[in-house]
């Protein structure tokens, strides 16, 4: 094999290593909800579809890259500190395979870090602080001594927290800003947040039944642990049906921006494919609660196109 074709071999690994550390699940909710909420911030604001102005597209792409960058860092710093962990819950992680070193992945981790800070910073306040209070989370999530992943309360509440409410409500008045809009938390907005907020929840509890061995043997304390595979796996599927339900809800009051029927019919049909899936999970089958898990984050990207789509057609 010629040298030229080593060097291609050696960094396509590495890019791929990349992938599978910045954990591409995250990856695509970022992204969607950097989308999603652009969307919503277009339809609620009633500025011109796609790009009213010429600054909204490079503020769509600039915050898309520092949430990316923020993403990155957060998932990498548990991973830095999990890797033990990780060579019991998730071997084929970079950093627990030894595909990258700790040093490769302090660098990234600060690299992404500086870059999600110093772009943010660059293109308005909203971001800024979004990003910021974000990264603090993120980092007071895993790393010692607060590590407060240890906790599952308070492993839940960083999760849903940034997920859940700053993303969502960070990303709006940052759009509203450069859409030269009021920025004013609008009623469709609220009902994102609170619909990704108990999501993200569910997510933040159902993430640790796969990982129970691990998080044993290194004394993390996780609500499965606690109450059991079973309970944790059904409070899950119960807080995604007050997710749907309460857009169902919410289409039928017609009391926000959205298209009420579109609503409705759509979380409708969600909400019962998620219950036919869900009844499909081996509790006793590693393999299959993974499925589970990513099933339920297809849901959740799916929101981040469901919710804009009905508020532009409201």
């Amino acid at each position: 094999m010629s040298q030229v074709s080593q060097t291609g071999l050696q960094s396509s690994n590495w890019l791929y290593a990349f992938w599978k550390f910045s954990r591409p699940h995250t990856i695509y909710g970022t992204s969607l909800s950097v989308l999603g909420i652009y969307l919503v911030s277009i339809a609620l604001t009633n500025s011109e579809f796609p790009f009213p102005n010429s600054y909204s597209l490079l503020s769509v792409i600039g915050a898309w890259i520092a949430c990316l960058s923020g993403n990155v860092y957060i998932v990498g710093l548990n991973q830095l500190q999990d890797v033990e962990i990780d060579k019991i819950n998730k071997p084929h992680l970079p950093v627990a395979s030894g595909e990258f070193t700790q040093r490769t992945g302090e660098i990234i981790v600060i690299t992404t870090g500086i870059l999600a800070l110093s772009l943010s910073w660059l293109l308005g306040p909203f971001l800024f602080a979004m990003v910021g209070i974000s990264l603090a989370i993120g980092t007071a999530y895993s790393l010692p001594p607060i590590r407060l992943k240890r906790f599952p309360f308070w492993a839940a509440i960083c999760i849903f927290s940034v997920r859940g409410a700053i993303v969502n409500l960070g990303l709006f008045l940052h759009f509203s800003w450069v859409l030269q809009a009021q920025q004013i938390i609008l009623p469709a907005v609220w009902v994102l947040t609170w619909f990704i907020l108990v999501f993200t929840i569910a997510i933040a509890i159902f993430k640790d039944i796969p990982d129970m061995e691990g998080d044993r043997k290194y004394n993390i304390t996780t609500f499965t642990i606690k109450l059991g595979k079973e309970t944790v796996f059904n409070l899950s599927r119960w807080l995604l049906t007050a997710c749907y339900a309460g857009m169902i809800l919410v289409g039928i009051l017609d009391f926000t921006q959205v298209n009420s029927i579109f609503l409705i019919a759509v979380h409708s049909i969600i909400l019962a494919f998620m219950w036919w899936q869900t009844q499909q999970t081996d509790l006793q089958d590693k393999n299959s609660i993974t499925s589970a898990y990513r099933f339920i984050w297809k849901l959740f990207y799916l929101e981040y196109l469901v919710f804009p789509i009905s508020c532009l057609l409201g």
